[in-house]
């Protein structure tokens, strides 16, 4: 079996050797060499001379995005360095670098327009907090990048950040941590946080103006716990809370309601009840079966559960 199968492929490649290919004229091999040689005299014309020469020249730039006091000697900054780059040929490290002095400065977005006009719109860091060091206070964005000089619209929550500042961005892993969470808050709830703490016991504590502390615990799924405490104080079953605890986003707890709040429990699908324990309830949720109250409020240790539920006072 092996033999014949051995015959029958000696057989084809006799066949194959008895093949030839049709030959190149020299004619047609000239015009090849001569279109090869074009193509690289293209190339080159265009890597070293057109994609830089002033018929791409970026002769119009647009800058928008800026909104701070340092925007118009950025604007000038980026206006000047991009003028001397073209259309097909922009450096954007060369841009980077003119906007390094200016920590406002978080991204560039280059889109350029054929054949003369280049278009910057700069991402700026915004101030999410005010850190307090040894130093004094300044402020920082939710990622811990330093703004110097950079004051923040209305009042900012402030951060304890041990130490001074020495670089761009803060180096005190609980500073940055605070300025995360204060970064990630929503507008209509940032305005109203005063300061981001940690504590030994609960870990991330948010203290709000006129309302609740908000127990973070620490930085995992800061989202989810925002949208969880937004949703909590929006609900009036909730009003008078001295505490949200949030470590369990799906199941936040509002503790420490005055005894005055007690009302029956109401059926499910109204807008929310008090339990005649005095905890508060979400709409649709199920009553809680009254516990004595713990001296803290207690660790998380699921986080499968759904809806808020509140914990009775401490």
């Amino acid at each position: 079996m092996r033999g014949g199968a051995a015959t029958v492929a000696g057989r084809r490649l006799e066949a194959l050797r008895g093949i030839r290919l049709p030959s190149v004229s020299a004619r047609l091999k000239r015009r090849l060499l001569v279109l090869a040689a074009l193509c690289l005299v293209l190339a080159a014309t265009y890597q070293f001379w057109f994609r830089d020469s002033w018929l791409v020249a970026v002769e119009r730039v647009t800058v928008s995005g800026l909104t701070t006091d340092d925007a118009p000697r950025v604007r000038s900054a980026l206006i000047a360095a991009a003028r001397s780059m073209s259309t097909l040929h922009v450096d954007r490290d060369d841009l980077e670098r003119v906007v390094k002095a200016y920590p406002v400065v978080k991204e560039l977005e280059l889109s350029p327009d054929f054949p003369h006009t280049l278009r910057i719109r700069v991402i700026e860091h915004h101030p999410a907090a005010i850190a307090v060091t040894d130093g004094g206070r300044v402020a920082v964005a939710g990622d811990g990048t330093v703004l110097p000089g950079l004051a923040g619209e209305g009042r900012l929550p402030t951060i304890n950040a041990e130490g001074t500042i020495r670089g761009e961005r803060l180096e005190d892993h609980s500073a940055l941590t605070a300025a995360r969470v204060a970064g990630e808050a929503p507008a209509a709830l940032h305005r109203r946080v005063e300061k981001v703490a940690t504590r030994k016991e609960e870990g991330l504590v948010v203290l709000l103006r006129d309302g609740p502390e908000l127990i973070f615990g620490d930085a995992a799924r800061v989202r989810a716990k925002w949208t969880a405490a937004a949703r909590v104080l929006a609900d009036k079953a909730a009003a008078g809370a001295t505490y949200i605890d949030l470590r369990l986003p799906g199941r936040p707890a509002a503790g420490g309601l005055p005894a005055e709040t007690v009302t029956p429990v109401a059926p499910a699908g109204t807008t929310g009840y008090s339990a005649p324990d005095g905890t508060a309830q979400p709409a649709g949720a199920a009553p809680v079966t009254p516990q004595a109250p713990p001296a803290q409020p207690a660790p998380a240790t699921d986080a499968t559960g759904a809806g808020a539920v509140a914990a009775p006072s401490p």
